[in-house]
């Protein structure tokens, strides 16, 4: 299992964790987002209803649906280089303008439209986050390392919504295209944040197709080897076990759907997988 390209170089001062929430979500979001547009989607109201109870949320949001569609339409094929997608520095321009300008900016409007105060940003702002490219055969995809906390703490202190699309530059200026995984668990770590993986699913499911609370690392590899987590939820798991490792903090995997969960703290919410050092009973 790989661990994600996320680092700390320079953190700052700490800030309390308990009631700041990291909120990652994917292209499916925004399938959903736009089916939805008259009443605005249900994790918006969620994070509306945080925000009065007291809680400092950041969205951070990817799009490979949404930005393939557009490649797509444009003439472009895709390479992939040992399964992952290669972006090549010429459709930088594509991929920004799909993540940080028509998506990030249709959530700040959404946003705005049941009154959170959002302002739409990306890793590359504020100095939020530095990046290096992952390898020469994947091209403009890269690795952040956590930065500066500055510029994110300005705008929760002052009430507003940042979502953060995941977008990254270098020292020399150039742009990258980065796993929104990463790029929300890099926040997390700039914040000392709770961090939330979202996607359409409420959790990890037993056997019998019982939600699973929490997991340790083990206890989430023997069900992996026994075929009980299988598919898609692999691959939600392990980068959930890559957060964890990465923040030494447990993070959930949950639906953006189950809105009375992610609000109430007194209901489970999706399921903790815990970092290798932890122990669930």
């Amino acid at each position: 299992m790989n661990k994600p390209q996320a680092q700390t170089q320079k953190l700052g001062s700490k800030t309390k964790g308990g009631d700041i929430i990291v909120i990652k979500v994917g292209g499916r979001f925004f399938n959903e987002l736009f089916e939805q547009s008259a009443l605005k989607h249900p994790l918006l109201h969620a994070i509306d209803s945080l925000i009065l109870q007291g809680k400092q949320v950041v969205l951070v949001h990817g799009g490979g649906e949404q930005v393939q569609t557009q490649l797509t339409a444009l003439g472009f094929k895709t390479v992939k280089a040992n399964g992952l997608r290669v972006t090549p520095f010429e459709q930088m321009p594509i991929v920004a303008g799909v993540l940080s300008g028509y998506l990030n900016k249709t959530l700040v409007a959404h946003s705005a439209a049941i009154g959170i105060n959002a302002l739409g940003i990306t890793l590359a702002d504020g100095a939020i986050a530095k990046c290096r490219q992952i390898s020469q055969e994947l091209g403009a995809v890269g690795a952040p390392v956590a930065n500066d906390p500055g510029l994110l703490k300005q705008l929760i202190e002052a009430g507003m919504l940042p979502i953060v699309a995941s977008i990254g530059c270098d020292e020399k200026g150039l742009l990258y295209n980065v796993n929104a995984d990463h790029a929300a668990t890099c926040i997390a770590q700039l914040l000392n944040a709770k961090l939330y993986l979202l996607s359409d699913v409420k959790g990890v499911l037993d056997a019998d197709g019982v939600k699973i609370d929490e997991l340790s690392a083990e206890q989430a590899q023997t069900l992996i080897a026994k075929n009980v987590i299988t598919d898609g939820m692999i691959v939600k798991v392990n980068a959930a076990q890559d957060a964890a490792d990465v923040l030494d903090a447990p993070v959930t995997i949950g639906s953006w759907n189950d809105i009375e969960g992610l609000i109430n703290p007194r209901k489970p919410f999706g399921t903790q997988i815990h970092p290798y050092s932890d122990s669930v009973s």
